[in-house]
């Protein structure tokens, strides 16, 4: 489940969905920490049995790459901390013959992966997580000035906060509603110095799925929101002026 742009997905209803039909749920959080859902944390993983987050340097908190998975069953933790690291454990409770032969002395019981976070970058995520809360404070700010900077043109708005949902606001996506071509007007605007993005091309549309299958059907919405979809800047320290030099290039556009 895929947490896009920082806002929570409906957890619930999916969990319900679970208890019927028997699935397991991961939950991509990888635009979403320091988002909410219910008044609780994105990650604390009521309804699903691992969440993931990505600390990727564009992520709102970094420690250069890589990313964190958590869990509340005890059984996962176990298992994904010996895979990180080879699948060795130095547990002799966890041995197959758990006989000491002191300190130095470890089995590899699986074969793990080399997945461990070096100190360094976690020194960094340490630092970064103490910023978190106060800079999606500030994006906020700049989500709600360009809500209002951008009601009046035609353009579908995000979410940023409802009832039970608080957005991350890893990114400020609106999907133009003009029937103008959104990849014409991205580039026209990085042409004027606007940093304007697409997130994302369809996974159906890559080379790769399409050896896979050769027609995929049903996934009409997918289009129309490549066809439709504009991210706009967004950081915690986006100025009022960077903001109106978005709006006044995007306007020429959308008249």
């Amino acid at each position: 489940i895929v947490h896009f742009s920082g806002l929570s997905c409906e957890m619930k209803e999916i969990y319900d969905l679970s208890l019927e039909y028997g699935f397991s749920i991961i939950e991509d959080a990888c635009h979403a920490i320091g988002g909410k859902y219910q008044d609780k944390p994105i990650g604390c993983s009521i309804y699903s049995s691992i969440t993931v987050f990505s600390f990727h340097p564009v992520k709102l908190m970094t420690t250069g790459e890589g990313g964190i998975a958590v869990t509340n069953n005890e059984d996962i933790f176990l298992k994904m901390n010996l895979l990180r690291s080879h699948g060795i454990t130095r547990d002799e409770s966890n041995m197959e013959d758990p006989i000491s032969k002191g300190d130095w002395y470890y089995q590899q019981i699986d074969l793990g992966f080399n997945y461990r976070m070096t100190d360094i970058q976690a020194a960094l995520g340490i630092s970064q997580l103490k910023r978190l809360d106060s800079n999606i404070k500030k994006r906020h700010l700049i989500a709600k000035r360009y809500n209002s900077l951008l009601c009046d043109m035609n353009v579908q708005l995000p979410v940023i906060e409802s009832s039970n949902k608080f957005s991350a606001l890893h990114l400020y996506v609106i999907r133009i509603k003009n029937k103008k071509s959104n990849k014409d007007i991205i580039n026209s605007l990085r042409r004027n110095g606007v940093g304007a993005m697409l997130h994302y091309i369809p996974v159906h549309t890559q080379p790769y799925y399409k050896k896979l299958r050769e027609k995929y059907e049903n996934l009409d919405n997918s289009i129309d929101y490549y066809n439709e979809a504009i991210t706009l800047l967004m950081h915690h320290q986006v100025t009022t002026d960077d903001q109106d030099k978005v709006v006044f290039e995007l306007e020429k556009y959308l008249k």
